[in-house]
């Protein structure tokens, strides 16, 4: 049998350096930062300094999100804003080679507080976990790259790579991404990357996308006492709904890829709002729905938009009111297009490696059927990048969101061997480096 990956003395003396009640210090203080997805500018002042004071060559860029609307790589949006505050902390030598790692700053609002069992910026810790909108999704990630830098410098390793490390903060992910964007655009590229968020610490090489839509639907009005001579727009909308779940059948049922396959939904439709009528007693003649729709393994936002189109397209043409009246689709808000990095990538096998020497088992590499920064660094900034971090996604967006504390720690230190591993250290011991494939 193959024996477990031995790290070098630098880098099990990194993960080793890691500090527990810094981290949930770091976190917790994190935590209590709303930071809402178009109101960043606090939380990324207050990681600039905490950078800065950890060593890191710090630089605090605010791009015109005029500006990032008219690339012809933009996202989308779906809070309006008038900043768009980037953080990118530097290390170690540059123009060789360059690790990133990298989170989004942003977290959704809170919801109703009477839903959560604590106050939701409380930062509170229950147990061995902390609590708090964003905790999962994704300060707790957030802290375990503040701990891995942490950790590097207090043993040295810091100032002895043979790289550069690249730090990179953004806003915006939670509607579209144009903080990556933005941040790709300045130079925050390199030949691997790491994006901390929520996996439960498994190694996510394959991640599906989403758009968002609305969904104008038409009826005709009549008096409530006449209803059989209208034409309900609520009742046009149960037809398209049919018609969107049977697409949603058959576009997971033709999935191929085993990573994806084995999520048995990756590519989900949904209708999330609703909005129509403007008398009780009166047939509605009008609807707007707003939704989400999966976009594919390989496909772009584009082409999963053309599916869509064709999909109601078609269930108009099948029904006699529709085909004379038909709805109309319009793309809006984020497109989250899908991405890959094969499993047999330097990048995941080499995290994995090192992973495994730190905790004890190697994480399975899977796929996620959500969208996320990931697809931006690969397809625009022509870099590899995994996503690894702490925290179940299940509980990223509702009441009581929470973190282990052991995840965090861990993904720091697995953090801190791994960047030393990549870039290598002066005054490397005798054991050898972890192998990469």
């Amino acid at each position: 049998m193959p024996q477990p990956a031995t790290l070098s003395a630098v880098a099990s003396a990194a993960a080793a350096a890691v500090d527990p009640d810094r981290l949930v210090a770091d976190l917790a203080a994190l935590v209590r930062l709303p930071s809402i997805t178009g109101d960043e500018d606090a939380i990324a002042a207050s990681l600039a300094d905490r950078l800065e004071a950890l060593g890191l060559e710090v630089e605090v860029f605010t791009p015109n999100p005029a500006d990032i609307r008219v690339d012809p790589a933009w996202p989308g949006e779906e809070v309006p804003r008038t900043t768009l505050p980037v953080v990118l902390g530097r290390a170690g030598s540059a123009g060789g080679r360059r690790v990133v790692l990298s989170g989004h700053i942003d977290v959704v609002p809170a919801g109703d507080p009477v839903t959560w069992t604590l106050e939701p910026f409380s930062g509170e810790v229950v147990g061995r976990e902390l609590y708090g909108r964003g905790a999962c999704d994704m300060k707790g990630g957030l802290a375990s790259i503040l701990g891995a830098v942490r950790a590097l410098r207090e043993t040295g390793a810091l100032d002895r790579l043979g790289g550069e490390l690249l730090v990179a903060l953004v806003p915006s992910e939670e509607d579209g991404g144009q903080g990556t964007l933005a941040a790709i655009r300045a130079g925050a590229t390199g030949d691997a990357a790491i994006i901390t968020e929520p996996t439960g610490l498994e190694i996510v090489v394959a991640h599906a996308g989403a758009i968002t839509f609305e969904l104008t639907v038409p009826g005709r009005a009549a008096h409530a006492s006449r209803r059989t001579e209208g034409v309900s727009a609520l009742a046009n909308l149960q037809v398209l709904v049919g018609a969107l779940e049977a697409d949603e059948a058959r576009r997971n049922g033709a999935e191929t890829e085993p990573l994806m396959a084995a999520l048995r939904l990756p590519y989900p439709s949904v209708i999330g709002k609703v909005s129509g009528g403007e008398w009780a007693s009166t047939v509605m003649d009008r609807l707007v729905a707003e939704g989400r729709y999966g976009v594919r393994l390989g496909q772009t936002p584009d082409e999963a938009a053309d599916e869509l189109r064709a999909c109601i397209a078609a269930a108009c043409e099948a029904d006699p009111f529709l085909r004379e009246h038909p709805a109309t689709v319009q793309i809006t808000g984020a497109r989250f297009g899908s991405s890959r990095v094969a499993a047999d990538h330097p990048l995941p096998i080499g995290l994995s490696a090192v992973a495994e020497a730190v905790t004890g088992s190697a994480p399975p590499m899977v796929g996620v059927p959500y969208g996320c920064d990931m697809r931006l660094f690969v397809g625009v900034g022509e870099t590899p990048c995994v996503v690894y971090g702490p925290g179940d996604v299940r509980l990223a967006h509702g009441a009581d969101e929470r973190v282990p504390l052991a995840e965090v720690e861990a993904c720091a230190r697995v953090l801190a061997a791994w960047v030393v591993e990549e870039l290598g250290a002066s005054r490397r011991a005798e054991a050898p480096r972890v192998g990469r494939g």
